[in-house]
């Protein structure tokens, strides 16, 4: 494998309205990313990528972009983004934004010229077709709920859109459009940029007939990435994507792919591929209710061990797939992968540990460093995520009661990776003097940096360990480029693999005990060294077996 800059990387995700308040309006600015950075390099991040930024309604977040050159005024200025590169590059450091361009804002300059020409060259930009004996050209259902088709007003058309009705999807089939994509993509990696995630990115391509498919739901529609999944000719968009733009660069690209099959990963992320990596959403899929979120399965230690396992093998020969526990677009990993009695800071520890050891890039989410959690809501008014509104009325209509639509939002909401960074005990968190655009977990006055940096055994701490176990030299190769060869598959409650160095020979074991009561094991080798342990222990009492007690997570170096 040709080795790359960025594959010994650590990425820190920052989700910029929620990360640090300077300016006092309740919203995060590229000011207080600025303030942070010597945080996040103490902390061992090299990359840092930032949720968008781009000049937005905000109907969803900042994804919904109206301009990709300007900067939202919320966040700040290009002169301070420059900044931001600037003092990002004199630490080392890389940055990358969010590449969202399977649709923009229905304000975007392009869609507004469409509007008032339904006929003219800006319609080609988006899909604008005619209906269907009064209805809607095809029964679709988007992903935030609600027909995919929205009537062009003054015409008989409809516009395409499969997130909301403000987000119209781009026709990448256009020639033109794609020159407008890749010049902009051009002039933000010439400003600097490291690269970008790469938001939706498998959706660009559509079944240009639009045909009906068989409803999957009481509303007569069938999910819209049924039509994605059924149609062929993405990987051409794809290559051409990265010829005009990355491969120029050498730019690092995550993309956001779902449902690849083993037999695509070599075009995804192989020597050649259309992305640097991809992330991992095995285990994040498991929660995927058949109906919405309030029929969501709880998952299980073995469905989750299991899918984390079956996505490294088949990867490792292959490339390299980011690995994740939370996200913006996904609830606190805690709170989600954990039972009852481990969601606290042992539990913290010990899934950090099996995330960042595995084989591919890291990415730690804001928060999950200090083990931010999900958060109660008293009411859904209290919610601001679009998915989760929907979700709410989904599970209302289902029959649910407001009590259990409000759990399902308590177990799945966006809004639970979005609630501002907890700083400090002070109020708001530390992060704005402000009353904040989410409120804070309440939680903030046990859960915070502050409290957490003072303490050589808080969760923080540990995270810096951890990283700089994984980035040291003596171990490094071992890390980043050695095999995962799972062991201990036959019992009930620890997740263990190896690491396997190839040009060293290094063996490392990582073994977690997720189970209630301490176990003993056998280990796969000899000991030579304890590396880590999130139980405060420095040394094993025996060379050839191993006891972990509940919640335990222990890093073993093995002779050779």
């Amino acid at each position: 494998m040709q080795k790359k800059w960025w594959h010994d990387k650590v990425a820190y995700q920052i989700y910029p309205k929620s990360f640090c308040d300077t300016n006092g309006d309740g919203i995060g600015d590229l000011r207080g990313i600025i303030s942070k950075l010597d945080y996040l390099k103490e902390l061992g991040v090299d990359i840092i990528w930032l949720s968008p930024i781009y000049k937005s309604p905000f109907v969803d977040q900042g994804y919904d972009i109206s301009d990709y050159y300007v900067i939202a005024e919320e966040f700040g200025t290009m002169e301070e983004f420059d900044e931001l590169l600037a003092e990002a590059k004199k630490r080392d450091m890389y940055l990358i934004m969010d590449l969202v361009v399977n649709h923009c804002s229905d304000k975007h300059e392009w869609f507004q010229k469409a509007l008032a020409d339904p006929d003219g060259p800006y319609a080609d930009y988006f899909y604008f077709r005619k209906g269907k004996n009064g209805n809607p050209p095809s029964n679709y259902r988007s992903y935030f709920g609600g027909n995919c088709w929205e009537p062009v007003p003054g015409s008989d058309k409809y516009y395409f859109h499969m997130f909301a009705k403000e987000q119209p999807d781009l026709n990448w089939e256009n020639p033109k459009l794609r020159e407008e994509i890749y010049r902009m993509i051009n002039w933000w990696l010439d400003k600097g940029l490291a690269g970008f995630r790469i938001d939706a990115i498998i959706n660009i391509k559509k079944d240009l007939a639009f045909p009906d498919m068989e409803p999957d739901g009481d509303d007569g529609l069938a999910s819209c990435w049924r039509m994605v999944e059924n149609v062929e000719g993405v990987d051409e968009l794809l290559e051409d994507l990265k010829n005009h733009t990355f491969a120029k660069k050498d730019a690092f690209t995550v993309g956001e792919v779902f449902n690849i099959g083993v037999e695509d990963l070599p075009d995804f992320i192989g020597e050649n591929g259309h992305f640097s990596t991809i992330f991992d959403f095995s285990a994040h899929m498991l929660s995927d209710g058949e109906h919405g979120w309030y029929d969501a399965p709880p998952i299980s230690f073995d469905a989750w061990k299991k899918a984390i396992t079956d996505s490294q093998m088949r990867v490792q020969n292959v490339g390299f797939e980011a690995n994740i526990i939370e996200n913006h677009d996904e609830p606190r990993g805690v709170s989600r992968f954990l039972p009852d009695y481990a969601q606290n800071a042992d539990g913290a520890k010990m899934l950090g540990t099996v995330s960042v050891l595995l084989r591919g890039i890291p990415f730690i989410y804001q928060g999950q460093e200090i083990g931010m959690t999900n958060c109660h809501r008293n009411d859904i008014s209290e919610y601001d995520d679009i998915s989760t509104k929907d979700q709410y009325q989904v599970a209302i209509d289902a029959g649910c009661t407001k009590e259990e639509a409000l759990a399902c939002c308590y177990e799945n909401s966006r809004d639970n990776a979005r609630t501002p960074m907890q700083w400090s005990a002070d109020e708001n968190g530390g992060f704005s003097t402000h009353a904040p655009w989410l409120a804070v977990n309440p939680n903030y006055k046990e859960i915070n940096v502050s409290e957490q940096e003072g303490r050589a055994d808080s969760v923080l701490s540990y995270y810096k360990e951890l990283i700089t176990l994984r980035k040291s030299p003596e171990y490094e190769e071992t890390f980043v480029y050695g095999n995962v060869e799972p062991v201990y598959e036959d019992t009930d409650t620890v997740f263990g693999f190896m690491r396997m160095g190839k040009e060293n020979r290094q063996k490392i074991l990582v073994a977690a005990n997720y189970g209630k009561e301490a176990v003993s094991l056998p280990l796969p080798g000899t000991a030579k060294k304890l590396l880590l342990s999130n139980a405060g222990r420095r040394k094993l009492a025996d060379a050839d077996h191993i006891t972990l007690e509940s919640l335990e997570t222990a890093v073993v170096l093995l002779k050779a």
